[in-house]
């Protein structure tokens, strides 16, 4: 998007802002002050395009982050459901379930990251001039 200036840098970047943002493209286009047209038009252009991904992924990041930092008060609340009486055997069949898929599914990464580094250590072999 050239010939426009650092202006228009300046309003992209708030439109991307304003799409993470809100709930609807017309209210996107009201709080970044661009038109409803120009704002639906903005995302077939590739710059404006790959800008927006690029911030939608870091949002994305960033979410899955905090996620990742409360797996250890979520893994406490499954066993205290689990071993408490008082809950519905119910609840606690359900959480008894959770320990065992996070359980079996840590072990699969774990055989998957053994296998590729193995499939790493046999590629790296096979190169000439591969010297251990």
């Amino acid at each position: 998007m050239t010939g426009h200036g650092a202006k228009f840098g300046r309003k992209m970047e708030t439109a991307i802002a304003a799409l993470l943002a809100r709930p609807s493209i017309e209210d996107a286009a009201r709080v970044a002050r661009v038109g409803e047209k120009t704002l639906r038009r903005w995302p077939r252009d590739p710059e404006f395009k790959a800008k927006y991904l690029r911030a939608r992924r870091e949002g994305v990041h960033q979410a899955v982050g905090r996620m990742q930092q409360a797996t250890g008060p979520a893994g406490n609340v499954i066993l205290k459901l689990m071993a408490d009486p008082s809950v519905p055997p119910a609840v606690r069949l359900r959480a008894a379930e959770n320990v065992f898929a996070h359980a079996i599914k840590g072990i699969e990464l774990e055989d998957i990251e053994a296998r590729l580094a193995e499939l790493e250590r046999s590629g790296d072999e096979s190169k000439p001039g591969w010297r251990k």
